[in-house]
């Protein structure tokens, strides 16, 4: 069984999407990058939705992951804002799918929960978070980047992998191992 693998997290939007990679190896969780699509100069969504497939194919190919993990849309008042968001996530999936990548959806409740043991973290503290963790140094301009980076994460994290040197976090998961899985 390969323990090493590259796993590429997206938070689709239809204004920014942000992505992030990290390599899991054994029990190591190591952060490789993290960026921003931004699409708020596009003012026809079937641009916008081109846009993110081209994109996130252009990733896949430069980066070789071995898996995708990507942020499902939430249910919010405004169902056109969803239904907007869920064909952004079917634009970076159709991508993932035609580069032969397993991929996984998971709920933002879920991603925030793995990240900060709160499922209604805001995007600053699952930032800072991530920051401590992978001991990033520089803050990302647009939180969309750290959530696409928390997709990865939490993906890795669902493998039972515990990042390293971050005692505060495996404390948590030692006392609570219910909640992360």
């Amino acid at each position: 069984m390969n323990n090493n693998k590259t796993i590429l997290g997206i938070d689709p939007g239809t204004n920014i999407m942000g992505y992030g990679l990290i390599k899991k190896t054994n029990s190591k969780i190591e952060f490789i990058f993290l960026d921003v699509v931004i699409l708020k100069n596009f003012k026809d969504h079937n641009l916008k939705l081109k846009k993110i497939f081209e994109t996130t194919n252009d990733i896949i190919k430069r980066f070789n992951p071995d898996e995708l993990a990507i942020e499902a849309p939430f249910f919010g008042k405004n169902p056109q804002s969803m239904l907007k968001l869920g064909r952004a996530q079917g634009a970076a999936m159709i991508a993932g799918v035609i580069n032969n990548l397993p991929m996984t959806e998971y709920a933002p409740k879920k991603i925030k929960l793995s990240i900060t043991g709160d499922g209604n973290s805001s995007k600053e503290k699952v930032s800072g978070m991530l920051m401590n963790m992978l001991k990033i140094k520089e803050k990302p301009k647009f939180l969309d980047a750290t959530d696409g980076l928390a997709a990865a994460v939490c993906h890795a994290l669902q493998r039972n992998v515990i990042v390293k040197k971050t005692s505060s976090w495996k404390d948590y998961i030692m006392k609570n191992p219910k909640r992360v899985n």
